[in-house]
């Protein structure tokens, strides 16, 4: 037991000893490395503080150099603000020399003026005596004239006019008559010429089949009867209907010619009337033309209800369905008119049965879309504002209105019917064959011929014929005398030449008749 306490007490000495030998080894080594940790901090701070004594003396000379540098930057700009200032300051020198100069120069200047203003005051007061002196010798010598011619200088000056203006009208008169006499025998063979190239370049079958009509004839006696004696009966036919009757060796028949289709439509019933009747003179054409009118008026309004009644419409005022008649004698472009907006109308219908909208409201917007070019040519604007106008007049609906209006693009469309009708125009108007320009433009330069000539003062009427090569105007004989209507053709040509644009020569006639008419009782 006592062996066993030995050996424990030995064990715990030991421990203890082997315990206090290793802390006293610890704290060797720790005091080491605390020791040679402690000697590489002080040499790392010492290079820190020399690398930073090194880097600080680097940045002051850095800084030295960039002061010095800015210093001369500073010093050269100074230099030069000082060298601009002086050249200012220079010129500003010169500016008041100048200025001074001119001071001096405008002093003398106003002394010369001032002088001159006063030489011209002294001036004024002699020309105003001088010009009361004139003016009271004047009155003088003019009362004295007076009191001799028994005239006042009124009388006097309007007495001179008048004699004056009277003989440069008639010789005025003469020289356009000489002139034109002298052209005429000269140009005749040019004219012709012309004319013909310009047919050939121009004409087309279209023009040709609208602008065309030919009256059968029984025999060729007629022919003559027609002509009349020295022609005064085709000249009166000509002259009242406007159109072009050319009797040439085609047998047993008369072509009428004229862009018109309304006037040669009168002149056909009217021409086949008097062929009927046999009897053929002057006062006989007045009342078939007249007659044929009457007619032509009720065919108009035939041919608006047969489109009507071919539409399934109703209730459309008397007067509409008349312009609607009247489309079918215009053409646009070479297409009829009415054909046109019928077509428009029944395309415009199918549109809008499959869409499931108003079938007879389309075809009814679609008919009249177009109807302002039956008064076109008789109402200014163009022919969808005419047509707008026709529409309110006659109390349509605001959906065919807004159709009117939109169907070239001019307002926007308000409902589908009216998108239907624009689409329906333009399949109609663009289908291969439906439309020649050419002709549009011939016809549009026949009107234009016309109204040019309407234009003028004392003018009843006027009509272009020969396919526009020769206008004849109707004036009023009680407003316009023989003297007048020579000068009056030459400003027509000289208005024609100024403002149309045309191919070779256009004769201007210019018919002024006078009659008498009474009646037994």
């Amino acid at each position: 037991m006592s062996s066993i306490i030995v050996i424990l007490a030995v064990a715990i000495l030991t421990l203890l000893l082997g315990f206090a030998g290793g802390i006293w080894y610890r704290k060797r080594h720790y005091e080491e490395v605390l020791d040679a940790a402690t000697q590489t901090a002080a040499g790392i701070l010492a290079q820190a503080r020399k690398d930073a004594d090194a880097k600080k003396k680097e940045i002051i000379l850095e800084a030295k150099e960039d002061s010095h540098k800015y210093r001369g930057e500073v010093e050269s700009e100074l230099k030069d603000r000082r060298s601009e200032i002086q050249k200012q300051e220079n010129r500003m020198l010169q500016r008041e020399e100048i200025i001074d100069r001119k001071d001096s120069m405008l002093e003398k200047r106003e002394t010369k003026i001032s002088q001159r203003e006063k030489q011209l005051d002294v001036d004024q007061q002699k020309l105003l005596t001088k010009k009361n002196e004139v003016t009271s010798l004047v009155q003088e010598q003019r009362d004295k004239l007076e009191e001799v011619a028994a005239l006042t200088q009124d009388e006097a000056r309007d007495i001179i006019f008048k004699q004056t203006r009277e003989k440069l009208n008639h010789e005025l008169a003469i020289m356009i008559k000489d002139s034109e006499a002298e052209a005429q025998a000269t140009a005749d063979r040019t004219a012709k010429d012309l004319i013909s190239q310009a047919i050939q370049r121009s004409a087309a079958d279209m023009v040709s089949e609208t602008t065309v009509s030919v009256v059968s004839l029984p025999n060729e006696e007629m022919k003559g009867r027609i002509i009349g004696r020295e022609g005064r009966n085709i000249r009166t036919l000509e002259t009242l209907t406007g159109i072009d009757l050319i009797i040439d060796d085609t047998p047993e028949a008369v072509v009428l010619s004229g862009f018109d289709p309304v006037r040669r439509e009168i002149a056909k019933l009217a021409l086949e009337k008097l062929i009927q009747d046999g009897r053929i003179h002057p006062a006989r054409i007045e009342e078939m033309v007249e007659k044929a009118t009457k007619e032509m008026d009720a065919k108009i309004r035939e041919k608006g209800e047969e489109v009507i009644f071919d539409l399934g419409l109703h209730s459309m005022h008397p007067d509409l369905i008349k312009t609607i008649g009247r489309l079918n004698y215009r053409t646009s472009y070479g297409q009829n008119v009415l054909d046109h907006s019928l077509e428009v109308a029944k395309i415009s219908g199918v549109l809008a049965s499959e869409l499931g909208e108003d079938v007879t409201m389309a075809k009814r917007a679609g008919l009249l879309h177009d109807i302002g070019k039956a008064v076109d040519h008789e109402v200014d604007g163009s022919h969808v504002e005419i047509g707008v106008e026709l529409a309110k007049k006659y109390k349509e609906s605001k959906t065919v209105i807004n159709t009117i209006a939109s169907h070239h693009g001019d307002v926007e469309p308000e409902s589908i019917i009216a998108v239907l009708v624009a689409a329906a125009d333009t399949i109609s108007a663009a289908r291969p064959g439906a439309r020649s320009e050419s002709l549009e433009n011939y016809i549009h330069r026949l009107e234009k011929l016309e109204n040019i000539s309407n234009e003028f003062e004392g003018v009843q009427k006027s009509y272009a014929i020969q396919a526009g090569r020769e206008v004849r105007v109707i004036v009023r004989p009680n407003e316009v005398n023989d003297i007048e209507v020579t000068v009056l053709a030459r400003d027509i040509k000289n208005k024609i030449e100024n403002e149309l644009e045309y191919p070779g020569h256009i004769k201007v006639t210019v018919i002024r008749e006078t009659r008498a008419i009474e009646y037994a009782k």
